[in-house]
């Protein structure tokens, strides 16, 4: 048996094919693991996350594009920054970010650094 360019071409079509369609099946299927404020650790950069805790704060930046949420889990504390996009999402479903004072939230994002914080 012989292997042609156009063999090539249509095991590599099919096999991308096979790929695709694989994400777009599994994909739903991936969930955000759901951490602990405690358990939140460096080698956790760049992970996304889910916590589950009450706003005890809410604080805007000097600029006041830019809000600093301080949430807390009963395992810790942990610093969340919201920036001027999400405000933007917020307000278009009518949603105040002081209306989240004392609520309890549920929150996705990504762990980052900010001079030496989590």
């Amino acid at each position: 048996m012989e292997i042609t360019d156009e063999k090539i071409l249509k095991i590599a079509l099919i096999t991308s094919l096979i790929g695709i369609l694989g994400l777009i099946f599994t994909t739903p299927l991936i969930e955000v693991k759901s951490v602990a404020i405690e358990d939140i650790n460096r080698g956790m950069i760049d992970e996304k996350v889910s916590i589950e805790g009450t706003v005890e704060e809410i604080k805007p930046s000097s600029s006041g594009t830019t809000y600093f949420l301080k949430i807390n889990d009963g395992t810790g504390q942990i610093t969340l920054i919201i920036f001027e996009s999400t405000l933007a999402e917020l307000e278009d479903s009518n949603l105040e970010i002081n209306d989240f004072k004392n609520k309890n939230v549920k929150v996705t994002g990504t762990i980052t650094e900010y001079e030496s914080s989590m």
